[in-house]
Order: structure tokens, then sequence, then C-alpha cells
């Protein structure tokens, strides 16, 4: 089976799993409101249709239901893939939530208590396991909120001419609000607020965001360059950056010395990859949460009937629970765990790469959410940020650190960007590979790059150096299996709309 079949079967897989709902798909296809949901890329809105089928369409699953082992599996199916990024979310937040304070996770991570955000003064350490795919081009910070009991305050600093954005997010891991150079905000103090928050904006406020879901979280990035001197002029803007809770609001801005950041003791990565957020056992226990706290998405009520449905089910009869935990376990192997190979990603790019699609935006789109929940978990919207990955050459075989693979951008055809682009290399577990030169990107934010004489620029990846000469330009890989993953940020039309295209990866001599 060729690499486009396997992926074309997952999504068959997929498909299948939805099919299996009629009255779910029913109702996502009738429903009037559904269609104008539908819409999450900002066009107008479907008219409703005068001919629509009357109420009774939308009658849902009665309680008390029999329901028998093979219909439960396919349901339960449906909720894992459904739910696991929500899962996911309330995971994260109640870990690093925990921080009795602002400050570093192992001296690692960026975490703080419930409405604030602790924030990096410099790259992300290598060590990092709390997400996959991890940036060494921008200054990191991440925080956890709930919106509803309590607004947040995010400081805005004047980062001048430096590319910076504060991408948050909501329950269901998409993005809400436009902060960020790409939308020319200015400096300020910006609430953010829950879906039932009933105040009214203070004085000093320069704007009020509010988000679909009460759970939220924010990660700041804030571009670096590569030198010394950059990661020293970068530390007064970065200590201007910080949020926390509308009661502490007096309208004078507040400043952190991130540099002095505090330990927090905390767990390890599993096995040396992320730490597992969602465990197949438990999973069927905390959709409850999700169910209750997470309204359903106009044309998503039927869905929501169905799970609900299922969950009274397992409640009347243990041996239902136990088959939810079977299934939980067989899905996470079978279906998500197929999400970590950059084939079952996105769209297919050109020369053996893919790309992101609906990054940080998904609506209804329940593969990429789910498959970016699964393989790199908190992506920036596509205007903000493209991705490009692979995990194979332009022949077609996996990348192995054993040879040296040359990634050569012709002249002029590095990604066209706005604000910067990197080539970053990750081990198997889509994690950063130790190495002594303690270098894990390549791209804007390095000036000691060298180009060939026509002007392109070779980049070189595997677990040997190229040479001394072409040393500038390498990326160390580990001895085995690794992937390769490009970042556009804001990116300009040749990126938005697909027309470029990454680079063959070749093995060279």
């Amino acid at each position: 089976m060729s690499d486009q079949d396997d992926v074309n079967a997952s999504r068959r897989n997929l498909t299948l799993m939805g099919a299996a709902l009629p009255l779910a798909c029913a109702a996502l296809s009738t429903l009037p409101r559904s269609a104008a949901a539908a819409n999450t890329k900002g066009g107008a809105a479907a008219k409703t249709d005068s001919t629509a089928i009357p109420a009774e369409s939308e009658t849902m699953p009665p309680p008390g239901l029999l329901m028998h082992p093979g219909y439960v599996q396919v349901i339960a199916r449906m909720a894992y893939v459904w739910g696991w990024p929500m899962v996911n979310m309330l995971n994260r937040n109640a870990r690093i939530t925990q921080a009795p304070h602002p400050g570093l996770i192992n001296g690692v991570l960026p975490a703080a208590p419930r409405g604030q955000v602790g924030m990096l003064h410099d790259y992300i350490d290598p060590a990092e396991t709390f997400v996959t795919c991890p940036n060494q081009d921008v200054v990191y910070g991440l925080g956890f909120f709930s919106l509803d009991e309590e607004p947040v305050v995010a400081q805005v600093p004047d980062f001048g001419s430096r590319f910076w954005v504060y991408a948050l997010y909501d329950a269901r891991t998409n993005q809400f609000g436009h902060l960020g150079k790409p939308y020319k905000s200015r400096p300020g103090f910006y609430l953010l607020v829950g879906p039932n928050w009933k105040g009214s904006k203070p004085a000093g406020i320069t704007s009020v965001i509010r988000c679909p879901t009460a759970l939220a979280n924010a990660i700041p990035r804030v571009f670096q360059n590569d030198t010394p001197e950059d990661k020293q002029a970068i530390q007064a803007v970065l200590n201007h950056i910080v949020f926390y809770p509308l009661k502490q609001f007096d309208g004078r801005k507040k400043t952190i010395d991130w540099s002095q950041a505090p330990t927090i003791p905390g767990p390890q990565g599993d096995g040396g990859g992320e730490t597992k957020w969602v465990i197949p056992e438990k999973f069927f226990d905390e959709l409850d949460q999700v169910l209750d706290t997470l309204a359903p998405l106009p044309g998503e009520e039927a869905l929501y009937a169905q799970f609900r449905s299922m969950m009274e089910a397992a409640k009347r009869d243990p041996e239902i629970q136990k088959l939810l935990v079977s299934t939980a376990v067989d899905t996470e192997r079978n279906v998500i765990a197929p999400f970590f190979e950059w084939r079952h990603n996105g769209l297919q790019a050109g020369n053996n790469w893919n790309r992101s699609t609906n990054n940080a935006q998904t609506g209804f789109d329940y593969f990429d959410r789910t498959g970016t929940a699964k393989s790199n978990m908190f992506d920036n919207r596509p205007n903000e940020t493209q991705y490009f990955y692979t995990d194979f050459d332009d022949t077609g075989a996996a990348l192995d650190g054993a040879n040296t693979y040359a990634i050569e951008f012709a002249k002029e055809q590095e990604p066209p960007v706005n604000g910067f682009w990197s080539l970053t290399l990750y081990n198997d577990k889509h994690l950063f590979h130790p190495n002594d030169l303690k270098r894990y990107s390549l791209g804007t934010k390095n000036t000691t790059l060298k180009r060939n004489p026509d002007g392109s620029l070779t980049l070189y990846a595997g677990s040997k150096s190229p040479g001394t000469e072409r040393e500038s330009n390498w990326l160390p890989a580990p001895a085995g299996t690794f992937s390769l993953y490009i970042r556009a940020y804001w990116g300009q039309q040749p990126i938005l709309n697909g027309s470029w295209k990454p680079p063959k990866v070749r093995k060279s001599g």
C-alpha cells in the first residue's frame, strides 16, 4: 500500500465511524443552524432553508436504552476521537495550574497558577516534554485560565519591530482573539473573558476579548535572533509580558524579571517522549466533564446526545463500562497513534512533505483537531504560521541519521514570509535531539548561514558533520529516524495558497 493509500484509509476509517452515527449525521446535514456554524473561515453564513425538515427530525435517544456491545463500540470510538483533544486540555490545565507561583517546572517549562502566565527568558530547553514539536525561534510563555470565574488581563508591551503573537486557545484547542504583530495590535491592557461573563469594560482596558469556552490558555511567542546581543536586548520587553486576574488590575504596567523565575519540581516525561496527557483507561471518566462544561457547537447537538446516551448506559451496566475502557485502549492504539506519523497529518505539500490545514481553527474538522493534538499541539492559525513536515526523503525512504541529507532552497525560494522561517529537526518522539552544538533549528534567526555562489541555500541534516565548511548549515540528527519541520511565520500569499513548495530532501554523498 502506498503512503497516500494509508492516508486515505485513515480518513475512510474516521468517515465510517461518523457514518455509523445515523442520527448525528442526519442532524448535522438537516438542522438549519448547522450550515451557518460550519462556516469557520469567516465567510457569509448560508441562508436558512425554508423547506427544512420540521422539529420532530431532531428526536434524541430516550433514557434507559439497552445498548448492545457492537453499537456501544461504534459510539465509544467516535467519542474517543472527538473528545481526545479536550481531555488533553483538561489534564494539561490541571497539572500546570498546580504551580504555586509563576516559574519553571523542573527549570524548563513555564507554568503559573490559574489566571497567570509563566515566561521563559530564552529559547526553550531541549529537555522539554510538555508538548511535542517545540520551537527554538521564539521565547515562549504558558498559562491556563477559567475565564467565566476569573477574567484575566493580558499586558502587551511595545515590541517595536520584533515579531510577536499571543496565541490564545479555547478548550477545543482553537485560537480566539487576535493579538500580535500580524494584527497590528497596539500596546495596552487586554481583558480576556469567558462566554458567560457579564461585566463591562473597566476604565484603562484597551479591549475585551471573549473566549467561547471558560477554559482557556495563552502561549505568547516572541521572536529572538540567535545572537548574544539579541538575547540581551529582548529581556526588557519579555519582562513586561504579564498576565494576571482582573481583580489585580490598577492601570499600571507590571514587571517580572523572568530571568529569575524560580524552579518548580515536577514530573518527568514518559520514556523520553511527551508527557502522556490522555490515559485511555481514564478517558470516559473525564469525558463527562467535557460534555458538562463545553456547550456543543451548533450542529453538534446530536453527537452530544449519542455520547450522553452511551455514558448513561455505562453507568447502569458495569459490562458496558468495561467495554468503554477496552474500546478506548484499542482506539488509542489503532486510530490516535497513527496521527503521530506526518503522512497522516494535513495535506500533501509536494516533495514528500505534508502541510497543516485548519490549524487552530478546526470547526468540524475533527481529523485535523485530533491529529494536531496528538502530533504537534498548540499550533498557530494558518495566517500566523504555516507548518510543513516530513519523515521521508525525496525517494520516500525514512529519514535516518546514519545518512547525511541536503535540503536546498533555490535562490529566492526560501519560505516567503513577513515574519520569519525556520527548519527544525526532531527525533522520533517529535522532541529535540540533544547535541554538542546545542542547535535544533536553522533559519531567519541565524546570522552565520553560508549561501551558495548562485544565491541558493543548502542546509544539512545527519548524525555526522558534513564538513567544516558546511557545519554552520548543519542540523545534528540522532543515529536513528528523525523528522524535519518547516515553520513559516506570517506567511505571504504563496505560503497561504499552497503554491510554495518545500524543497526536496536528498541523500548527500
